[in-house]
């Protein structure tokens, strides 16, 4: 597969991967080498890659936690302190290997860090893969709100290897899935028909749509870096799952939601808002609904819970001017941004989910 460039990143695939990232670390003299990973990544990534990888340069290991709660500014402190001690400088490089959490983590480390140094990431789930590690997107959580502080900012690299997502168990995979959805959704008709019989695709078949989500991610960040426009039709289903996301995190009690099973919620109930105020077809939503619960089962939400999801829209980061905004579809292939909704409407939206 081609590699991709937009901007000052270049995204390698497969065996190139490794290649490329040799040839870059020759030709940078980087004075220390700074692998970031969680416990997974640690024991089931990092022996394949440092097998991979050539360095003259020393290579130091941090380890964090995995899960979206370790996602804080604590985290991104005890790892500023550790590069502090191990006399890391502006010269160094910090390689991301793991999911959304290490790759937005490690990118908001590396961008802060004596003001900014260099960082790859190496993304070794689908969501990160197809999602969290394109688009210089970087940031941890504020609490329980998501991604609520952070920075805009390129790796120089990414490298994505499908052979990291053997070490991945279903509901991971259905995570990523859920963004590969979207972008079928939100962009291509073509693409989103190869998602209606998954018992068809194979690894093959995988291999090539996540090359064609990264392509389509890609082609919007590339018009729109900083989402004034285009780029925020990549935050449909978002706006409200995200808040679901975030309810379910910090509720006691509640099983925690993967970032991709609250969004296929969210864009379900963004296709029925999107049938209610703009026109997409009815019978779209009910099939896309049909699709998404036959994927993912359904999750319990208790009307009493509405309240309680709703609050927390007024942390979206599309908002301005104290209004809400949502991402709706007038076709699939076609988005419209910056739509206000009423709250009797997210309401039956939630109605339509239980049914």
């Amino acid at each position: 597969m081609d590699s991709i460039t937009y901007k000052d990143c270049t995204i390698h695939f497969n065996d190139n991967c490794y290649l490329a990232i040799n040839k870059h670390l020759k030709e940078n003299n980087f004075s220390k080498i700074f692998i970031l990973v969680d416990e997974n990544t640690h024991e089931k990534c990092l022996p394949f890659f440092l097998e991979k990888l050539e360095a003259n340069a020393v290579i130091e290991i941090i380890e964090i936690e995995s899960g979206e709660i370790n996602k804080t500014i604590d985290t991104c402190v005890g790892v500023w302190n550790t590069l502090s001690e191990l006399d890391a400088d502006r010269k160094s490089l910090i390689i991301n290997i793991g999911g959304g959490v290490i790759t937005d983590l490690g990118g908001f480390v590396a961008c802060t860090f004596k003001r900014g140094i260099s960082y790859v990431n190496v993304p070794t789930t689908l969501l990160s893969m197809v999602d969290a590690s394109v688009g210089g997107k970087t940031g941890v959580d504020l609490g329980h709100l998501k991604n609520q502080i952070g920075v805009i900012s390129d790796p120089d690299l990414v490298l994505i290897d499908p052979c990291f997502l053997n070490t991945l168990p279903s509901n991971q995979m259905r995570s990523g899935l859920a963004e590969m959805l979207k972008h079928g959704l939100i962009n291509d008709e073509n693409y989103w028909n190869k998602f209606q019989d998954l018992s068809a695709l194979s690894l093959a078949d995988l291999d090539e749509l996540i090359y064609q989500s990264v392509i389509i991610k890609k082609n919007v960040v590339d018009q729109d870096p900083f989402e004034d426009g285009l780029r925020k039709t990549l935050n449909f289903g978002h706006t409200l799952g995200h808040a679901i996301e975030s309810y379910f995190l910090s509720t006691p009690n509640k099983q925690t939601l993967l970032h991709g099973e609250a969004i296929i919620i969210g864009m379900i109930l963004a296709c029925y808002i999107s049938s209610e105020l703009i026109g997409f077809p009815k019978k779209l939503t009910n099939k896309i609904k049909k699709l998404f619960k036959n994927y993912y089962g359904e999750v319990v939400i208790d009307k009493k819970e509405y309240k309680a999801i709703m609050d927390l829209l007024k942390y979206d980061k599309k908002n301005n001017h104290g209004n809400i905004n949502f991402v709706l579809l007038e076709s699939i292939g076609s988005c419209k941004i910056d739509c206000k909704v009423e709250d009797n409407i997210i309401i039956d939206s939630f109605d339509y989910y239980t049914k």
